[in-house]
C-alpha cells in the first residue's frame, strides 16, 4: 500500500533514566542511561516515535548520544523534512549520502515506520511483514560483583520465564565464571557475550568454552572484524554469533560467505533501521542462518520496535527484548512490556502498539528542541 508521508515537525528530546542496577560489560558500566526520543509529526497530525540508543561514550560503536543529535539536526532532518515519502524503505536511500551514523539514522527511520503503520491503522509488526502473535524472550545479564549476585539474577530471570540466559564475559572473568554457572545450572540455555575483548592469541582459552554446551559465543574478536572470526569459527565447536561486526547487508553477506559465524544478532539501530534489518533477516533466512534480535538497554519505544522486528519468521532464537521491569522502575510507554511464560505477546494496536507515557517522558526530559519544515 502506497501512502504519502510528509514530515512537518520533529521534536528531539534527551532523556535521563536510572536503571534498577548498573549494567556492566567488558567495556564499561551504565546505570544512568541517557538517550534520545524523536517524535515525527506529519501534516495530518499523526506522530511516530523513535528512540536513539547510542551511549554517552563511544564504547559500542563510534556513535554517541551527542553525535546522534548532531547528525540528526545538521544532516538527516534537512534531508527528510518536507519530502514526500511513500514508504519507509525510501528513507535508507534518502540517507545514503551520509556515511555510517547508523544509530542516528535508525532514530528517525523507526519513527517514520511507526508513523507509516499508524497511517494505515495497522500494527508495526504487520507493516514489517511479521507473522508471529508472540515472540520468545531471553535476558542479558551484565557482569556482577559476585557469583552469588549473578546466581540471583539468573534465578530471577528463570522465575520470570526467560528462555535463554546471556552473560557477559571478559579476560579474567570467563572460564571460571562459566564453570561456576554450569555447576549451578547444568541445563539452562546459556550463551556468553564477549563484546570484542579477545584476540586469536586467546584461541586455547576460547576452545575451552566448547565444554560448556553454550548456545553461542557472541562477538569474541574485534568489533570491525569478519576475517579472523572465520578463522576462529573453524577452530571452535561453539557457534560464533556476530554482533558489532555486522553494520550492513554487505557485512552480513561477507560474514556468510567467509563462514565467520553460525548465528547472527540483528539490532536495527546498529544497521541503520528496520529496513536494513529486514534485508539482513531475509539474507540469513536464504542461507538458513538463525538470527535473533539484540538489545541496547532500550526504554519502551526502542524495545517496542525491536519486538515488532522479532515477529519476522527467521527470528527463531530468543531475543534480548526483556520486559520493562527488568531494567526500569518506570517505563515511558503504557502498558509496560511484560513477559509471560517466556513470551511477549504482540500488540494489535496501530504502530508500535503502545501508548506513550507523556508524563514520564516529561519528568525524564533534560533537553528538547523542535524542528519544523521550511
Amino acid at each position: 500500500m502506497s501512502l504519502k508521508l510528509n514530515i512537518e515537525q520533529v521534536k528531539i528530546r534527551q532523556l535521563k533514566m536510572r536503571m534498577k542496577s548498573p549494567f556492566k560489560t567488558s567495556f564499561g558500566s551504565v546505570q544512568d542511561k541517557q538517550f534520545l526520543i524523536l517524535e515525527a509529526r506529519d501534516r495530518d497530525g499523526l506522530t511516530g516515535y523513535g528512540e536513539g540508543v547510542a551511549f554517552e561514550v563511544p564504547w559500542y560503536t563510534e556513535e554517541t548520544m551527542k553525535t546522534s543529535w548532531h547528525v540528526l539536526e545538521d544532516f538527516l532532518l534537512p534531508l527528510i523534512m518536507g519530502k514526500e515519502i511513500h514508504h519507509p524503505d525510501m528513507v535508507s536511500e534518502i540517507f545514503s549520502s551520509i556515511r555510517r551514523n547508523n544509530m542516528a539514522k535508525a532514530t528517525l527511520e523507526t519513527a517514520i515506520w511507526d508513523l507509516y503503520a499508524k497511517k494505515q491503522s495497522i500494527p508495526l509488526a504487520t507493516a514489517l511483514g511479521g507473522q508471529k502473535e508472540k515472540v520468545a524472550v531471553g535476558v542479558s545479564i551484565g557482569i556482577q560483583p559476585t557469583h552469588r549476585q549473578l546466581y540471583q539474577k539468573i534465578e530471577d530471570a528463570l522465575e520470570a520465564g526467560y528462555q535463554r540466559i546471556k552473560v557477559k564475559i571478559k579476560p579474567g572473568e570467563d572460564i571460571a565464571l562459566l564453570n561456576a554457572i554450569r555447576n549451578e545450572y547444568p541445563d539452562v540455555p546459556l550463551m556468553a557475550d564477549a563484546n570484542s575483548c579477545y584476540t586469536l592469541n586467546d584461541l586455547a582459552l576460547l576452545q575451552e568454552l566448547d565444554q560448556y554446551g553454550l548456545l553461542m559465543i557472541e562477538q569474541p574478536l574485534g568489533a570491525n572484524d569478519i576475517v579472523q572470526h572465520a578463522k576462529l569459527q573453524s577452530q571452535l565447536k561453539t557457534p560464533i554469533c556476530l554482533d558489532e561486526s555486522i553494520t550492513s547487508y554487505e557485512d552480513a553477506e561477507a560474514a556468510i560467505d567467509l563462514g565467520s559465524c553460525k548465528v547472527m544478532n540483528i539490532k536495527y539501530a546498529r544497521v541503520g533501521g528496520l529496513t536494513e534489518a529486514k534485508r539482513i533477516h531475509d539474507l540469513c533466512a536464504k542461507h538458513e542462518m538463525e538470527v535473533w534480535c539484540g538489545g541496547m538497554l532500550e526504554a519502551g519505544i526502542g524495545r517496542a520496535h525491536a519486538i515488532a522486528l522479532s515477529t519476522l519468521a527467521n527470528f527463531t532464537l530468543p531475543g534480548d527484548t526483556a520486559g520493562s521491569t527488568h531494567y526500569w522502575e518506570e517505563d515511558i510507554i503504557t502498558p509496560e512490556i511484560t513477559v509471560e511464560n517466556g513470551y511477549i505477546s504482540i500488540s494489535k494496536e496501530p504502530g508500535i502498539g503502545y501508548e506513550i507515557n507523556h508524563s514520564a517522558i516529561e519528568r525524564y526530559t533534560v533537553k528538547e528542541k523542535v524542528y519544523r519544515a521550511k
